[in-house]
């Protein structure tokens, strides 16, 4: 599918592995999974790839935010079933390989959850099982009308359980065990009323409008953006009580800061912040 590209949303530089992709346009990072013969599926090397760029990515200054999307008709299809399936021949019938798939799938989703950056999720086609959960994943998702979400993993004898912790951090629990418990295909429309996703745009605009939200995003100061984001999910484990103290001390330590000193100036004399560098 042909994506629209105005011209000061063209890529500045474009570089990355076979399984992945990475456009620079401005200061948003456009991360494109790559295997597109198999849906984009999750596999070993992709999530790898996957981690690594995000790894990357958290520790530039030149990048303020991160789109992630999936090359051709799917965005994510998940797991790789048949690179699982091949070490059912092993010894253990594939147990330690299993653990080593989830740890590093695991691992690259929290990656996305505590990177510094904003992550926003282009999906552009269908996202299920682990793509599901890669949705979920990010903070924030733009879907494109033709997008369909699923957690079918009962349909095979294989529950969605590691996609079902985002799943259920997203979405009301009677939405995700709708999902889990059927495993049926949900439209871009049912996934935002659900709160999967943030927005459904026309297909051939999902990525510009996902670039459009990093480069509004990256206008913001950074050092709020990381302390805000940070405080967003630890603070979601807290019970309530915990939740204000800790959300109280961020907030003293925030007011303290540099980019607050300046922007409530800003505000109160009626002009434009200057955030420091």
């Amino acid at each position: 599918m042909k994506q629209v590209r105005p011209k000061d949303l063209e890529p500045q530089r474009e570089h990355g592995t076979s399984v992945l992709l990475r456009e620079d346009r401005g200061q948003v990072a456009l991360l494109t999974l790559n295997r597109p013969e198999t849906r984009n599926c999750l596999s070993e090397e992709m999530i790898a790839a996957l981690h690594a760029a995000i790894g990357e990515i958290a520790g530039s200054d030149a990048v303020r935010a991160i789109v992630i999307t999936g090359a051709g008709s799917a965005f994510s299809s998940g797991h790789d079933l048949k690179e699982m399936t091949a070490h059912r021949s092993d010894p253990d019938r594939g147990r330690a390989y299993f653990a080593k798939i989830m740890k590093g799938c695991s691992e690259m989703m929290l990656a996305i959850v505590r990177s510094p950056k904003p992550v926003i999720a282009a999906v552009n086609g269908i996202a299920t099982a682990a793509g599901c959960q890669l949705v979920a994943s990010c903070d924030l998702a733009v879907a494109s009308q033709d997008a369909r979400f699923a957690t079918p993993g009962v349909n095979i004898g294989l529950f969605c359980s590691t996609p079902m912790v985002a799943l259920s951090r997203n979405v009301s629990r009677k939405a995700a065990m709708e999902m889990l418990l059927l495993g049926d295909m949900i439209g871009a429309a049912e996934a935002a009323a659900f709160g999967l996703v943030n927005r459904v745009v026309e297909p051939d605009e999902t990525v510009n409008a996902a670039v459009e939200l990093g480069r509004k995003i990256a206008e913001k100061p950074k050092a709020t953006l990381k302390i805000g984001k940070e405080a967003f999910y630890r603070q979601l484990e807290m019970p309530l009580d915990d939740a204000y103290a800790y959300a109280s001390t961020v907030m003293v330590e925030n007011m303290l800061h540099a980019e607050a000193e300046e922007g409530i100036g800003a505000f109160l004399e009626k002009r434009q912040p200057s955030w420091p560098r």
